[in-house]
């Protein structure tokens, strides 16, 4: 009964982490990073503003729900500690998920108060999603427990496991550039796609078009990469369910962050495209470090 309780508690609280980083993209996305002032954690120096507008809604919105998922983070973390803690990456994850969630914190904090320069902005919302991974990646632990798929039994050849090692790392440097594209304010610097019609062809000629063409040419990277990598588990690994399911997940997610990105610049910074193409990249970056998780376990052959 007290595991059953851990197991939804964990659910609840990954799924809280994942409103944090949702949240934290609309703040950016609709310009709300400045709706409560200069005033943290206050909101305009004072609990309850007189003066309320949509920006101070959103901003304020956001830090609550941090704040709350913070508080529910430390409970899960220290519960998990006692609960598994005789599992191996209990103790790690339970420290990166709070150290990454209270350092996320500190920078926003320091944005208000100080303000911060776009590549500083940048590391925000990547430092947002290890923390995220990392309370997945407990709630996952805490599932294991009952023993019910094979986690434990994988074997990966050395091949697979520079793939998974190398194309997770390259995702967050491809979640880097997209945050910079948003804080340098590049998104429409080329309105169409694939290609920047504004400069002559060639090399793109302008700071901001080097950093959304960037952008375009690190996620082409990342899906053909998945794409292959998918290939290799579909051909090598049926008789592993976890690599086989895992990889083909994996490229549907690209594949929809990638129709996410596009539709995102078709349709002018739609919001809704915007989030989604958030929140794909969210919950791809957690599988591809679930699948780290497991590389390590792994015996290899």
């Amino acid at each position: 009964m007290r595991r059953t309780g851990l197991k939804w508690f964990a659910v609840l609280t990954a799924l809280g982490m994942l409103f944090v980083l949702i949240g934290g993209a609309l703040v950016t996305k609709t310009g709300s990073g400045m709706g409560c002032g200069r005033s943290w954690p206050l909101c305009e120096g004072q609990i309850i503003p007189s003066h309320i507008t949509v920006a101070m809604v959103i901003e304020l919105a956001h830090r609550l729900v941090s704040g709350s998922v913070g508080i529910a983070l430390l409970i899960l973390c220290i519960w998990a500690w006692k609960s598994i803690g005789h599992k191996r990456e209990t103790k790690f994850l339970a420290i990166v998920s709070l150290l990454f969630l209270l350092l996320q914190a500190l920078i926003g904090a320091a944005a208000v108060v100080w303000g911060q320069s776009d590549f500083v902005l940048a590391i925000h919302f990547g430092i947002s999603l290890i923390s995220f991974a990392s309370v997945l990646l407990l709630t996952l632990l805490i599932f294991e427990v009952d023993q019910k798929f094979e986690a434990d039994k994988l074997k990966l050849d050395k091949n697979m496991k520079f793939h998974i090692y190398g194309v997770t790392i390259y995702s967050y440097l491809v979640v880097y550039s997209g945050a910079l594209v948003r804080h340098t304010k590049s998104s429409l610097v080329c309105p169409d796609w694939p290609f920047c019609v504004n400069s002559s062809p060639g090399l793109p000629g302008n700071f901001y078009e080097w950093v959304q063409m960037g952008h375009r040419a690190a996620a082409a990277l990342i899906f053909i990469w998945i794409a292959y990598i998918t290939y290799k588990a579909v051909t090598r690994y049926k008789h592993q369910r976890i690599v086989y399911w895992g990889w083909i997940i994996a490229f549907i997610l690209v594949c929809l962050q990638a129709a996410a990105g596009i539709s995102v610049v078709l349709t002018k910074l739609n919001l809704y495209f915007a989030l989604a193409h958030s929140l794909f990249i969210s919950i791809l970056f957690a599988l591809l470090s679930y699948f780290v998780m497991l590389a390590t376990r792994s015996k290899t052959v």
